[in-house]
């Protein structure tokens, strides 16, 4: 299998591509590039800035190598291409890092090349296109010198647990034969085994309702959270009970960022509306989510009033800053958003987040530690990351002054040590 594959290309060395490019490298020769220079610095002297790959594991690597000269992709015959596929101010998808790299790509495709996209993108793109951005760059004939697929991906950053091996891989190609080459290429790799989807535009669609699917159930939780707070009720008591029942879907309710869930139903519903569909749920569901961080900074700035705070500039202290917990990843978080609110409405606010050591932002004051000696009127533990779990409840109140609130965002802590949960 090894002479068949030849060498594989990682286009884009991200926390998809990068794991990728270490999994491949167990069993083949392997060619990770990105354009970022510092990045590819970072990974040459064993230092993955997403804390996906420990050190020793990045030192182990014999057969890999980590590049952003593009020439270098000459000696690839195997192209997998893994760049950021985010929406514009607009929601709309911004596909201009699919096209560079597909561009990128085209002038090094050999006969018996097959190009794999695991970027999310809405049903169709792959062979609407990226096909004719290769075919262009490329006097090879399509499904006959050279071949594409896509294979979804499906790492969750932060988790130890469910990693790349140990994920079932959905493959696809554009003939059966491309179809079941690919199959085999990944099943090499994957432990979990692997599911061929009987098209490219069905692994495609796989992939984005995914995410579609946590997505509004999150949002069903946030709105019942919601109208829980109005009726008097905690929201996770609720939930405790209602998911004894053996069928009942634990979902839980936040603030909802990231590069996949807040990101993928707009590609799903982007493409619904060219095909003159308009979308009604997912839409809904993604307006609902949105609306969440101003939701809880109203709710928490009223309960400081409550209180009886005397500041009129109210110092809050938000611990946390990435979109999920014990993960650096700060992509598309709604904190960033719960900032804008709070600011919006005169608060001085300072971040703290251990997970983050060289991030600088002119809006806010990212702290690089705690001082448990300054007092603010506010404090919401916005991620549940195991250090603040660790520092315990005690000594986050300690920061608080007199007529101080705690909002427990992600409900970490016990009910009754915190003023306010979701």
């Amino acid at each position: 299998m090894k002479n068949i594959v030849g060498k594989i290309a990682i286009i884009g060395l991200g926390y998809v591509g990068l794991p990728l490019a270490v999994g491949f490298s167990k069993k083949y020769d392997v060619i990770g590039f990105d354009l970022d220079l510092k990045r590819i610095e970072e990974l040459k002297n064993n230092f993955d800035k997403t804390n996906e790959v420990s050190r020793s594991s990045l030192a182990s690597l014999n057969n890999i190598v980590f590049t952003n000269n593009q020439e270098e992709l000459v000696d690839a015959k195997q192209f997998i291409i893994t760049v950021p596929t985010p929406i514009d101010i607009n929601n709309k998808p911004d596909l201009s890092f699919l096209i560079g790299a597909s561009k990128t790509v085209s002038k090094y495709i050999k006969v018996g090349s097959h190009i794999v996209f695991e970027s999310t993108v809405f049903p169709g793109a792959t062979e609407e296109i990226c096909l004719p951005i290769l075919e262009k760059g490329t006097k090879l004939r399509f499904n006959e010198d050279f071949f594409i697929g896509y294979s979804p991906e499906r790492i969750n950053p932060g988790d130890k647990k469910h990693q790349l091996e140990n994920i079932v891989k959905v493959t696809s190609g554009s003939n059966e034969l491309s179809a079941m080459f690919i199959d085999d290429m990944y099943s090499s790799i994957i432990s979990a085994g692997t599911f061929k989807a009987p098209s490219i535009k069905v692994a495609e669609a796989a992939k984005v309702i995914e995410n579609t699917q946590r997505d509004l159930n999150i949002a069903l939780i946030n709105e019942l959270s919601l109208i829980f707070k109005k009726l008097g009720i905690d929201t996770k008591d609720v939930l405790d009970a209602a998911k004894t029942k053996w069928n009942f879907l634990d979902f839980k309710p936040g603030l909802v960022g990231g590069h996949c869930i807040g990101v993928d139903p707009y590609y799903l519903t982007h493409k619904s509306k060219q095909l003159g569909y308009e979308p009604k749920i997912i839409l809904a569901g993604r307006e609902l989510n949105n609306a969440m961080s101003e939701n809880v900074a109203e709710e928490f700035l009223n309960h400081i009033a409550k209180k009886g705070s005397k500041n009129k500039k109210l110092r809050i202290l938000l611990l946390g800053l990435t979109f999920k917990e014990n993960c650096p990843d700060t992509r598309n978080s709604k904190v960033f958003d719960l900032i804008k609110a709070l600011q919006a409405k005169s608060c001085y606010v300072e971040v703290y987040d251990p997970w983050l050591n060289e991030d600088c932002y002119d809006s806010f004051t990212l702290i690089q530690e705690l001082d448990l000696n300054v007092k603010y009127d506010g404090i919401m533990i916005a991620v549940g990351h195991m250090q603040f779990i660790n520092l315990g409840i005690k000594h986050i109140k300690s920061m608080l002054n007199e007529n101080g609130v705690i909002y427990d965002l992600k409900s970490v802590f016990e009910k009754h040590e915190s003023d306010l949960r979701l």
